[in-house]
């Protein structure tokens, strides 16, 4: 895992546009089926858009029709942080990243996706970036 990445909230605002902002450092949720990533099959690694850090490879990613990119399994285990998520009346796991605590998403299971971990990580496409394979 990378540096632990600590920014007071003016730092954060001041480093992500309005929206970035909501959904990364305020655990906001982007529309279905509008994201950058929804779709996207570039090969590469998806890091968290605040800090940079890796969190997910493309051929983990696969096509759930949820309206969010959806992955398998993170790069590695200890590039997320998953926490307890009782919010609009839900028990879910919410997905943040465990460099800087950004919000990406959350977590499901035992959904029956032909997936080899049985697990879909449904993440905000505006909380990554694609850095594409070279």
């Amino acid at each position: 895992m990378a540096d632990k990445v600590t920014k007071t909230e003016n730092e954060w605002r001041a480093q992500l546009n309005d929206e970035e902002f909501r959904v990364l450092r305020q655990a906001g949720t982007e529309a279905p089926f509008v994201g950058e990533y929804t779709d996207t099959e570039t090969e590469g690694i998806y890091r968290c858009r605040a800090c940079g850090s890796e969190l997910f490879r493309s051929h983990e990613k696969f096509h759930s029709g949820c309206g969010w990119p959806s992955f398998f399994s993170p790069l590695a285990g200890e590039s997320i942080v998953e926490i307890d998520d009782h919010s609009h009346g839900m028990v879910r796991t919410e997905i943040r990243c465990a460099s800087c605590d950004s919000h990406l998403g959350h977590v499901f299971k035992g959904e029956g996706y032909d997936t080899p971990t049985d697990l879909r990580y449904c993440i905000n496409s505006i909380s990554l970036t694609l850095e594409p394979k070279i």
